[in-house]
């Protein structure tokens, strides 16, 4: 059968490890969109920093979408409409700022087009290089956290986030969404709140079917959407975990994986 969408993870998912798309993935994306296929960049990255993919993608031409904070707003590129948004209460964010300190590790938020820590550290250096915006360390996180935001992420090397990580989904079932999206970032979203739930939402609203739905990706954050699709796909570079759910597993990001996929399944 042929496809109808394809959603896909931006980092070691769609990009290559230097961080661009590769001329034949491009290729394909283009050549699919053309064909009436849709396609949706589903990342935690914030809106702001999916913006250039996207236009790269040509994705508002052929009216595409953008999935972006783990699932908690996604955008119509074609019109620019909100189609959903999520966000965290200040007071919210200032309980999981309260956690990160009982459990020794960093945090931080995005408020505009900026990301907000007390300490700058080698990750949220990561975090800006990754997404264009500009690292403020402030002197109060809570005091500088007025407004709602749409994610929060505590940083931490491997090996401790994965024990906060653990802890955390326990202590806040039910409260909010967990995830890991790199080995050293774990986002916090509303609960209920996942890439799974809101590629369910914008299906439904475009109706598209549940098996004409390939999604394609590399971390534990891109789990929900690989299960809920029609055909989940795993990259060779996913963390085993992926890989178990995943119905299928394509070559890694740095060997046209997505070309691969778009060529065997959507190109009927």
């Amino acid at each position: 059968m042929a496809y109808e969408m394809i959603v896909l993870d931006l980092d070691d998912t769609l990009l290559t490890s230097d961080h661009t798309i590769s001329p034949k993935t491009k290729q394909s994306l283009l050549d699919a969109q053309r064909r009436g296929k849709k396609v949706v960049l589903a990342s935690g990255r914030p809106t702001y920093a999916m913006i250039d993919l996207a236009k790269e993608l040509e994705l508002a031409r052929y009216g595409s979408y953008i999935l972006s904070f783990n699932g908690a707003s996604i955008i119509d590129c074609k019109t620019n409409e909100s189609l959903f948004s999520s966000t965290l209460l200040p007071e919210t964010v200032h309980r999981l700022y309260d956690l990160s300190k009982r459990e020794n590790i960093d945090i931080h938020t995005y408020v505009g087009h900026e990301i907000f820590t007390e300490r700058a550290n080698e990750f949220s250096t990561i975090e800006g290089e990754l997404t264009g915006m500009d690292v403020i360390t402030v002197l109060d996180f809570k005091a500088a956290i007025t407004e709602p935001v749409v994610k929060c992420l505590m940083l931490a090397e491997e090996n401790r986030l994965a024990e906060v990580e653990l802890k955390l989904q326990l202590e806040l079932a039910g409260e909010l969404a967990v995830a890991r999206s790199k080995p050293f970032f774990l986002e916090f979203t509303e609960a209920g709140v996942t890439k799974g739930t809101s590629l369910a939402l914008l299906a439904e609203r475009l109706g598209i079917k549940q098996a004409d739905v390939i999604a394609c990706g590399d971390g534990n954050n891109d789990l929900s959407m690989i299960e809920w699709a029609g055909l989940g796909v795993a990259m060779a570079n996913a963390a085993d975990t992926v890989k178990e759910k995943a119905q299928y597993m394509t070559a890694s990001n740095d060997e046209d994986g997505i070309a691969l996929v778009i060529e065997k399944f959507m190109m009927d």
